[in-house]
């Protein structure tokens, strides 16, 4: 039987395994930091509507530049954020994960490097692998924040192309102050002194759950800055697979220098259309699970387990002996979560308030059990 190994595959690409979430049926599953709240009923037949008018047209191809989405997503971002930005500098894709592989494609590839500070969204690593990108691990503290000096003073060294700043952190939960923000993205304009500079990309899927402003308004006078964000978590829409990015004009013409062709599909946009006039109840729900978030922090802490402040719909708890006894102790109660790799650590999504209390109930048995 043929392995992968066996294939012609590059070098940089042997030995790893496909990112992934197991995919388990048991009653309680939050491992994958979905928005637990199904859409309402009335934007599912907006929904209905909208793609039952795109459907009329699919024998065309869809709008390339997907002018309306855009257009839609800016004043999106101009209302929830108070920064003023307009169509032409936000772009959109199939998920953040195409926003971050356009955004490598265009800044990174062969002979060049990016860096990201880890534990931290995995796809950044493995996404820079698969477009030839050479991949940085830089360090946090062990409050998992980052050490800005040893940050600065890796990109000095190193001299980056692209350099990842994940806020909320995933898996950690853990938010980036603005000026840690600014005096990376300074350190790394330095490190490239004689060039165009280095691309800073703020990865903000989770920006929505923070206590703390977003930092999309840092883009201004930063051409080489980038906040992405995604519809998967706060508009409950992880099976659209829908993300974008705000920032200089300049960006979003350069990513299309490696946008496949009509890579949106107009039922995609027309679902993401109607997600977008419902914003406000949408947001609502949002408030529900930042509510529930910080239940399962403060009852965490109360059962006697350390955990990691967050920003995000998900908190790290621990620490474990053995974090993958205790998943699998969960697990074996009807409960999945995640485990992340990071050592005595594991990471819980907030769910409905009944599935976060099976969760701490479960949590309550395994701490009796050791």
């Amino acid at each position: 039987m043929t392995r992968i190994d066996d294939l012609p595959i590059r070098d940089e690409l042997r030995g790893k395994t496909p990112y992934g979430a197991p995919q388990l049926d048991v009653p309680v599953r939050l491992n994958t930091n979905e928005n637990p709240y199904p859409l309402p009923e009335p934007l599912v037949e907006r929904i209905a509507e909208r793609v039952r008018e795109a459907a009329r047209e699919l024998n065309r191809y869809p709008d390339r530049d997907a002018v309306e989405l855009r257009t839609q997503l800016a004043a999106y971002l101009t209302r929830t954020t108070g920064h003023r930005i307009g169509l032409a500098g936000v772009w959109a894709a199939n998920g953040s994960n195409e926003v971050i592989q356009q955004l490598l494609q265009t800044f990174g590839g062969p002979g060049r490097t990016a860096i990201g500070f880890e534990p931290s969204y995995s796809m950044h690593a493995l996404i820079s692998r698969s477009t030839g990108t050479g991949w940085i691990s830089g360090a946090r503290r062990a409050d998992f924040t980052i050490d800005v000096e040893g940050a600065k003073a890796q990109i000095a060294a190193l001299r980056p192309d692209v350099v990842f700043v994940c806020s909320p952190n995933n898996p950690t939960g853990t938010a980036v102050e603005a000026d840690t923000v600014l005096a990376l993205y300074e350190a790394a304009q330095a490190a490239k002194a004689g060039t165009a500079g280095a691309i800073v990309v703020v990865d903000e899927a989770y920006g929505e759950f923070s206590h703390r402003p977003s930092l999309l308004p840092l883009i201004e006078g930063r051409p080489n800055l980038v906040v992405s964000r995604t519809m998967s978590k706060a508009f409950g829409a992880a099976g659209l697979r829908l993300g974008y990015l705000a920032a200089d004009p300049a960006v979003v013409d350069a990513v299309q220098l490696v946008r496949l062709p009509y890579h949106l599909s107009a039922v995609t946009q027309a679902t993401a259309l109607a997600a977008l006039e419902h914003t406000d109840t949408l947001l609502g729900y949002v408030e529900q699970l930042k509510a529930e978030r910080d239940r399962l922090v403060t009852e965490l802490r109360a059962i006697g387990c350390e955990v990691t402040e967050s920003d995000a719909n998900f908190v790290q708890f621990g620490r474990f002996e053995d974090a993958h006894a205790a998943w699998q102790g969960l697990l074996d109660r009807g409960v999945l979560v995640r485990d992340n790799g990071v050592p005595g650590w594991l990471r819980v999504t907030a769910g409905t308030p009944a599935e976060n209390d099976a969760f701490l109930d479960a949590v309550r048995e395994l701490k009796k059990e050791n």
